[in-house]
């Protein structure tokens, strides 16, 4: 991630609230003061008990993280950046692969949203909607990526993961061998 490019926010399981980071916020950086807490119900920002709350403004990309929680109620964290090598290939129109067991276990699947301008209501549509089949890593056109996950930390393996395998496609890319480079093959399920 290069400068403030991203954002995320989190839930307690079953939560009607989340914690995002407040517009303007450093995702390396991140303190207690950059989050805002939010109703995912009317996407209002809320303080303490529940009462209109801090003068910390959301991210713009607020409709994406409410949009997100409303279609999937098994999510309780979203991390959306802006990941050089993944936006490289969606330039360039050419599809990840999931080169490793890592790639295919952590991430299953990649689904791409056509373009919608950053911090829409069409964007968190789009966004909302491509994870209602539980995709959890959506490649937003020409802007960055949507990483779901049941914990901050399994959402950030998942950003890493879909970086590496973005990085090992372009490789493959660079040498010519992108037609010989295969995703990894479906790994059978352990009874």
């Amino acid at each position: 991630m290069v400068g403030s490019g991203g954002n995320l926010s989190a839930r307690r399981p079953g939560a009607d609230d989340f914690w995002v980071t407040a517009r303007g916020s450093w995702l390396d950086r991140l303190g207690r003061d950059d989050f805002v807490r939010v109703d995912a119900r009317t996407a209002a920002t809320l303080g303490d008990a529940g009462r209109p709350g801090p003068a910390s403004t959301p991210t713009s990309e607020l409709a994406l993280h409410v949009a997100t929680y409303r279609a999937r109620p098994d999510v309780t964290a979203v991390v959306h950046l802006h990941p050089q090598g993944v936006l490289l290939l969606d330039a360039l129109d050419v599809a990840i692969r999931l080169v490793t067991t890592d790639h295919l276990f952590y991430l299953r699947r990649i689904a791409r949203t056509p373009f919608a301008p950053p911090g829409s209501a069409r964007l968190a549509e789009l966004a909302a909607g491509a994870a209602l089949d539980g995709t959890n890593c959506v490649l937003l056109a020409q802007h960055g990526c949507s990483v779901l996950a049941d914990s901050v930390e399994l959402a950030h393996k998942r950003a890493l993961y879909l970086e590496e395998a973005a990085r090992l496609t372009y490789r493959a890319l660079a040498l010519g061998a992108l037609d010989r480079l295969p995703d990894c093959p479906e790994l059978p399920t352990v009874a």
